[in-house]
């Protein structure tokens, strides 16, 4: 790490990683800091008080290429993070709706100032693509049985709550798993629907490898298997490079690969899950840009 560089911290959430980025960087280092969740945002303009070092964008990750080309930090990042999903504040929070385990309004926006919130969209949308949903982005074995319960249910009494929608993903599931609650899938995939999350992280790591140094690391910590997956193959294929047939007589170097994974994937240890249960899930990957 470059104490002088220019970093990016995509997802800044309560600034636990910017500060520890912060501590690392010299008087000259800078530091930019992006989030969609307003209440991140105001965490962040308090850093930025603190800190001149540190500044903030009120921005999605995937619009990170406008946000350092209005600093003209095109191709001069030295590193990028980006921890995907929903932050321990968000969870913690009732009045957000993205946890089974505490009451509140049914909303699970990230940015509660944009899009439809789930309790809106569960109310209007077809059983076909609630079950889509619930099946692909929660990998949901009984996603049908959970989507017709939903439709039944608010035919007769809408479903505004998270309580409300837990007790029924609850009784619609006929089996349980071990120390998981049934509806923890139904929840994420709803909540990745709502913010759009897969579709946004594909944009944001295409728009990495275009803001990024040469020799600057991107480093990506997720939490769901189709997010890791999305980030495994990017690095893989832009570590390939080209795609040519099999046969062709190149060089690696002609195949203008653009990224060197680095290491293998890394999970967390039994100390940090002590720490952090959370984390449990975690998968960090760290690639560098060749070109």
């Amino acid at each position: 790490m470059k104490a002088d560089g220019k970093y990016l911290d995509a997802t800044f959430g309560r600034g636990g990683h910017s500060r520890a980025i912060l501590a690392l960087l010299s008087d000259d280092g800078r530091l930019l800091g992006l989030d969609r969740d307003p209440q991140a945002v105001a965490t962040g303009k308090q850093l930025a008080q603190q800190d001149n070092r540190f500044a903030i964008e009120y921005c999605a990750f995937s619009e990170m290429a406008t946000a350092a080309h209005a600093r003209l930090w095109q191709n001069n990042i030295d590193g990028i993070l980006m921890d995907i999903g929903v932050s321990s504040p968000q969870l913690d929070d009732a009045e957000r709706g993205f946890s089974f385990s505490k009451d509140g309004p049914l909303d699970m926006r990230m940015n509660p100032n944009a899009g439809i919130s789930a309790a809106e969209w569960l109310a209007t949308a077809e059983m076909d693509d609630i079950a889509h949903v619930i099946k692909t982005l929660g990998e949901e074995r009984y996603g049908k049985r959970i989507a017709r319960a939903i439709v039944e249910t608010r035919d007769e009494n809408p479903i505004t709550t998270t309580k409300q929608l837990a007790d029924l993903v609850d009784k619609a599931s006929p089996s349980r798993e071990k120390h998981k609650h049934p509806a923890t899938r139904t929840f994420q995939a709803i909540r990745i629907f709502i913010n759009n999350e897969l579709e946004e992280l594909t944009l944001a790591l295409e728009q990495a490898l275009d803001v990024l140094a040469v020799g600057g690391r991107l480093v990506v910590i997720s939490f769901h298997s189709l997010e890791d997956r999305i980030v495994k193959r990017f690095f893989r294929d832009e570590a390939r490079g080209d795609d040519f047939p099999a046969h062709f007589p190149v060089t690696v170097e002609q195949l203008n690969p653009r990224l060197k994974i680095i290491g293998k994937a890394i999970k967390a240890s039994e100390t940090e899950l002590a720490d952090n249960p959370r984390a449990r899930s975690a998968v960090l990957r760290v690639a560098e840009k060749l070109a």
